[in-house]
This record gives structure tokens, C-alpha cells and sequence, in this order.
């Protein structure tokens, strides 16, 4: 059926992907399928205004049976669990998108957020942290031997004193410090075991290393930290069973993409002031030159058909003439995301920005 409107009767396919929360693409083609009554004029779609966004079958077909849902067993610094319900606006899967690749996964907010909600044929996470990986593989492949270890660190530690507990957490982190590079199985559960450990006690839940590559956070205040979270590692681990983990640099991952994949990127973002940055997860620095490379990767992915979605801080919170990630990616969709800043050592310096959500779909 077509409809005469009037200009102030219709909204562009730019106005309904605001306001349903989907991009751009994604509304032209559910015009182009006829879920969506919308006309031609001029080479571009005219849609009803206020017209109710239409129920995406996809999503529906693929999701998972309902279970109690997995999370990330370590706090990082820029975790996605606040804006996981703007990132899952974004998910494409369906029977031809069946793939997910992380080439920075961190604490997996979005991964695990994927694992929840679908089935899908393969997945892969890489990051350049070779002790957050090694961690995944205990969490994956020695769980229980990580539990008991855990939990006895959580007996150990609760009920000390501050200053009993500020000896036992440094003695901890130099035996962390000990234990990195090192390469038996063995090890790698303690060093694991410790890695969770010193998240879930040290300052703000930060991980940061010296120019050795050394940890080196202060313990924090917490009065009853949760050291072993038993119940969810278990499901962790289930749900990593069928996850290829990688270590390395984000671009060995381009072998596996393909037009089936969808691929999310969380890199450590650019600082909003020359005092605020915080890209000390490894020893390399993340600057403007490497954003820049990573643009020319998402490039390549765009060659290879895959959907991919990336994330970033928004430069114009301090600077409204910025347009740094505009001129990187021009050629994609940016949409602009409240979040809030949880971690920073001055408490005031805490609160709502805006991000960005970069998609070439």
C-alpha cells in the first residue's frame, strides 16, 4: 500500500534508526523487504512517522533456551556491562551471521553477553594480555583447581585486619609478578587464581603494569570482597567450551573473519585530555597512530563482508571541534551512547559522557 504523506508525516530512514535504536542499513532493508510501509521519493525511503518499530524474527529464532546467565568474572577497566543494551541493538545474527570474533576482549562484557543470548557456530576471542588469556584458559580448561585455590584465598584474606591484609595482598602480587612469563600448566592456575585475587581486591579493580610489565595496583578498601564466585565461573567455563582463545596482537584474527562473521572491537580508548588516558592493560601504549591503524584493519574486515562494530571514547565531551574519529570513519555509521566513567582515581572526575558506537552496517 502506498502512502501520500506530507513531509511532516514522514521521518527519514537516519530519524527511525534513532528512534528505533537500529542503524541506518538495518532500517532500509526492512523497508526494502516490505515490513516496514514505507514509499520511495527521490531515491530514499519515507517512512510513517511514529510508526512502531518491527519485531526482529532474527534474534528470536537464534536465542539461546532461557538459563541463568553468565558474567564477567573480572572487572576491567572500559567493561561494556552498562552499555550492553545499547551494543545488543547492534548483534546481526541470524542464520548467516553465525560467527563472532573479540579481537580485544577484555573482561567480555560483550562476549558473554553473546554467549547468553545465542547459539552460534563458531567464536573467537583474542587479546594482547597474555595473562588475562592464560586466565581464561584455566577458567576454561582447570576450573575446579582454580575454585579450591580462590577459596582459599577468600578464607585466608576476609578475615584480616587492614594491615594484616595490606602484607598478605603484596605478597600476593609479588608472587603474581613472579609467575608472569611463565609458562607451566601448573603455574598458570596459581598465576590465575592470583590474577582473579588481585582484581577482586586491589584499587577500583584496575589492571595496570610498569614498564617491566610488572602489576603494580595498590590494594583497595573493600570490606567483604568476593574472591571466588563459584557458581558463575562453573557456568563460565561452560560457556568457553567451545571458544578458540588467541593471544596477540587484534590482528591475527583476520583469517578467520569471513561475510559470516560479526566482529566487535573494544580497543583502549583515546584519552579525552592529555591527563585522562589509561592504556597501561599492557606495556604498549594505544595512541592516534594506532587508532589509525586499527581503522585501517576494520578496512580490511570491511573487504572480507564482515559486520563490525567498535567502540570508542567521544573526543567532543571536551572538545567540540574534534573530529578525530569522524574523519577516521567517515565512511561509517556513529552513533553517540551515555555511559558513565566508573573508573578514575579522583572521584569527581566520575560521571555521565558520551561514547561512541561505530558500525559499518
Amino acid at each position: 500500500m502506498q502512502y501520500k504523506l506530507a513531509q511532516e508525516e514522514f521521518m527519514t530512514c537516519r530519524e527511525a534508526a534513532t528512534e528505533w535504536g537500529v542503524s541506518q542499513r538495518r532500517v532500509a532493508v526492512l523497508c526494502a523487504e516490505g515490513r516496514v510501509p514505507a514509499s520511495r521519493f527521490n531515491q530514499a525511503w519515507a517512512i510513517p512517522r511514529n510508526y512502531p518499530k518491527p519485531v526482529d524474527g532474527r534474534s528470536l529464532r537464534y536465542n539461546q533456551p532461557l538459563t541463568e546467565p553468565v558474567k564477567p568474572f573480572l572487572k576491567w577497566a572500559g567493561g561494556k556491562g552498562q552499555l550492553l543494551s545499547e551494543i545488543g541493538k547492534y548483534y546481526p545474527f541470524d542464520k548467516h551471521i553465525n560467527k563472532y570474533v573479540e579481537p580485544m576482549v577484555g573482561g567480555g562484557a560483550v562476549l558473554f553477553d553473546v554467549l547468553n543470548k545465542y547459539h552460534l557456530k563458531d567464536v573467537l576471542i583474542n587479546d594482547s594480555n597474555a595473562e588475562l588469556i592464560d586466565t581464561y584458559i584455566v577458567v576454561k580448561a582447570r576450573v575446579k583447581d582454580l575454585i579450591t585455590l580462590l577459596k582459599q584465598y577468600q578464607d585466608e584474606y576476609v578475615p584480616l585486619d587492614m594491615v594484616q591484609r595490606k602484607i598478605y595482598y603484596e605478597n600476593k602480587r609479588n608472587r603474581f609478578n613472579e609467575l608472569v612469563g611463565n609458562f607451566i600448566l601448573g603455574d598458570k592456575v596459581e598465576k590465575a587464581a592470583l590474577m582473579i585475587f588481585l582484581n577482586k581486591t586491589c584499587f577500583n579493580g584496575l589492571y595496570r603494569v610498569n614498564r617491566k610489565g610488572l602489576f603494580n595496583v595498590p590494594m583497595g578498601a573493600y570490606k567483604n570482597p568476593l574472591i571466588c564466585d563459584e557458581n558463575n565461573l562453573l557456568a563460565v567455563s561452560e560457556k568457553l567450551q567451545k571458544v578458540k582463545l588467541h593471544c596477540g596482537d587484534y590482528r591475527n584474527v583476520l583469517n578467520f573473519v569471513d561475510d559470516r562473521t560479526f566482529v566487535y572491537i573494544d580497543p583502549p580508548y583515546r584519552p579525552l585530555t592529555k591527563t585522562a588516558g589509561f592504556t597501561a592493560y599492557t606495556q604498549d601504549a594505544f595512541n592516534d597512530e594506532q587508532h589509525r591503524q586499527l581503522a585501517l584493519f576494520v578496512q580490511e574486515l570491511n573487504k572480507k563482508k564482515a559486520l563490525v562494530l567498535v567502540s570508542n571514547s567521544d573526543p567532543k565531551n571536551v572538545d567540540d571541534e574534534d573530529n578525530f574519529f569522524e574523519e577516521l570513519y567517515c565512511e561509517q555509521n556513529i552513533k553517540r551512547v551515555e555511559a558513565h566513567r566508573n573508573i578514575n582515581s579522583k572521584g569527581n572526575a566520575r560521571g555521565k559522557v558520551k561514547e561512541l558506537l561505530i558500525a559499518n552496517f
